[in-house]
């Protein structure tokens, strides 16, 4: 059996890439290059924070709705907020990773360690000083 799949910044951007390059060819994947970055992913929530300009982010949106696995694990990308800034997108990520952890600490229970507190901390803090 495969281990999981970690997700990282580097793997999740791979995966968007890799599918802009089918679906848009590579005049659309170069387009994008100066303006896509994934700013964030946190892989025990799974939240990522995909940064695009204006002029493409519908093409990062289209592309990121047709991933379906990052090397062995099967995902589904479901887009919760999309913001003109970086701050509106800061709160947005802090309010949702704070509710997700809470489910994440109930679903584990007596599993649940200091060390996964202290992983999800550091996940918050990251948000807090991302910028553009």
């Amino acid at each position: 059996m495969d281990d999981p799949v970690i997700l990282t910044q580097f793997n999740v951007s791979k995966a968007i890439r890799d599918n802009i390059l089918v679906n848009f060819s590579e005049c659309g994947l170069a387009s994008l290059l100066g303006s896509f970055q994934v700013k964030y992913v946190n892989p025990i929530t799974k939240l990522c924070i995909i940064k695009a300009s204006m002029e493409d982010f519908q093409k990062v949106w289209s592309a990121i709705t047709m991933v379906r696995s990052i090397g062995n694990c099967l995902v589904l990308f479901n887009v919760l907020d999309l913001s003109g800034s970086i701050r509106a997108c800061k709160n947005a990520a802090l309010k949702r990773e704070e509710v997700i952890f809470e489910h994440y600490k109930l679903a584990v229970g007596a599993r649940f360690s200091a060390d996964v507190t202290q992983h999800m901390d550091n996940c918050l803090e990251k948000i807090k000083i991302l910028e553009y």
